[in-house]
């Protein structure tokens, strides 16, 4: 069993930055993907970005590509994404995932992953 602990959201106006983290329960990081959803108002839950804790090239949905950045830190346990030049539409509840598998974490993958954290809102004004 992995526990997952975001923090870092908040309120920004658009074409700000957060970055968020997530703190894993215990030393996860062998051979997981690692993940960011996110699920705004009215709206199914969207992957936006993945990673797997060996080597690979990390997913990106199209709408985060070039604004978001998905990194582990494997000796802290921590993910993060850094989110740049945010827009009103990046306003969402965001989860940090975990699945024990690899090194394909991104696309059809994203329906399986199996450990989630609370959530972290973010909100970005016009």
């Amino acid at each position: 069993q992995v526990q997952l602990l975001e923090s870092g959201g908040g309120s920004v106006q658009a074409g700000g930055s957060l970055r968020l983290t997530c703190l894993a329960s215990r030393q996860t990081y062998s051979s997981y993907c690692l993940a960011w959803f996110r699920q705004g108002p009215g709206k199914k839950r969207q992957g936006v970005a993945a990673i797997y804790t060996g080597r690979g090239d990390p997913y990106y949905a199209d709408s985060v590509k070039g604004r978001f950045t998905i990194s582990h830190d494997n000796a802290k346990s921590t993910l993060y994404l850094q989110m740049n030049n945010l827009k009103p539409e990046d306003t969402a509840m965001y989860y940090c995932a975990a699945l024990e598998a690899g090194p394909f974490c991104g696309g059809g993958y994203l329906a399986e992953y199996e450990y989630w954290g609370q959530g972290t809102q973010v909100t970005v004004s016009s």
